[in-house]
């Protein structure tokens, strides 16, 4: 529950600070991260590839892009 409070502030925060124009992550896209497992999602940044963002799954820091598919990537 903080976790989803923490990345929903986040989101807000990202968009305010003018990525409005940009697209955004959606809620489903947010709750199809979570659901994937990743928790401490921050950094959210619109790029070429797509909604960007580090994450930690298992303990570990990973950073992931979201294509305009929705589809959830790790970057290596």
């Amino acid at each position: 529950m903080r976790t989803k409070v923490i990345f929903h502030t986040i989101l807000f925060l990202a968009i305010a600070s003018g990525l409005s124009s940009a697209r955004a992550l959606t809620q489903e896209e947010v709750a199809k991260i979570q659901a994937a497992g990743y928790t401490q999602v921050s950094d959210i940044k619109s790029t070429a590839e797509g909604m960007t963002a580090k994450a930690v799954k298992n303990g570990k820091d990973v950073r992931l892009v979201v294509d305009s598919a929705g589809q959830i990537k790790e970057q290596k």
